[in-house]
């Protein structure tokens, strides 16, 4: 089974870009992010006439996130518990069964800029920055309850984390930046600790690969990228990943998203 994701940067605006890379590369499931449409809003019949059965959890222009499976997809949840005061529509959640039923997170974390920070160093209350690292607990709470469940599982999708300096081109430019502050870092390190396997880090330890390459200054053509969009596997799906890697030729497109694809395949 081949499990992507892919921030798609508006389905509208990539739909053709999107489609032409599923004739391509044929993945069984897909988590996107940044649908940035009303869920009533997308264009499903070109997904289904591929085979697709479709979830949203869309929101009208900004965020999104949405599940393509050519298997069914049950349980389908959407948003990520712990606060119900969220509207954000930023996680979607759904089991799927090939050999062995497997849970499906996709998720959309909060960007996190500005950075704003008291005189005490402590993220402003209210704040974008406080936003996401209070989204990044209750992700933690939920990666927390995969785990106990003992069953093969995904979180996937734009994590908005730079993880280490070598999943920049320019680390030292991202250094105050959210995506890379040490607190965000730390953040995204806990989940991990707690026994997550991240899929592309796991095949391939070595410096220069991206997901992400800004629309500005020649990011992509200077290859000026980061790597921000990842997957990590409970100890029961890692158990069955036979590879993982990154559609970075993807980018040079057509109209393209300023992210790529990143998938894994499990034995499932």
């Amino acid at each position: 089974m081949k499990i992507a994701t892919f921030n798609i940067n508006g389905i509208k605006a990539r739909a053709q870009a999107l489609l032409d890379w599923l004739d391509e590369a044929s993945p069984d499931v897909v988590l996107l992010q940044e649908i940035k449409s009303v869920d009533e809003g997308f264009p499903l019949e070109p997904f289904e006439d591929r085979g697709y059965n479709v979830a949203t959890h869309g929101q009208k222009s900004f965020n999104g996130v949405a599940i393509l499976s050519k298997l069914p997809l049950e349980d389908v949840v959407r948003g990520l518990p712990g606060d119900e005061a969220d509207d954000q529509a930023r996680w979607i959640e759904a089991t799927v069964v090939g050999k062995q039923a497997i849970r499906l997170c996709g998720l959309y974390l909060p960007n996190g800029n500005p950075v704003e920070i008291d005189a005490g160093g402590a993220p402003v209350e209210g704040g974008k920055y406080a936003y996401k690292l209070g989204w990044m607990a209750r992700l933690k709470a939920r990666a927390e309850a995969l785990l106990a469940a003992e069953e093969p599982a995904l979180m996937a999708g734009d994590y908005n984390i730079i993880p280490q300096a070598e999943d920049a081109a320019r680390p030292d430019d991202w250094r105050e930046d959210a995506l890379f502050r040490l607190e965000s870092r730390e953040a995204f390190r806990r989940v991990l600790n707690l026994g997550f396997t991240e899929a592309v880090r796991s095949r391939d330890p070595a410096p220069g690969l991206y997901s992400f390459w800004d629309y500005q200054a020649g990011a992509w053509q200077k290859n000026n990228g980061i790597r921000i969009d990842h997957l990590l596997l409970t100890p029961q799906a890692a158990d069955l990943m036979t590879g993982a890697g990154i559609d970075k030729g993807v980018r040079g497109r057509d109209k393209p998203s300023d992210h790529v694809p990143v998938w894994v395949e499990l034995d499932l």
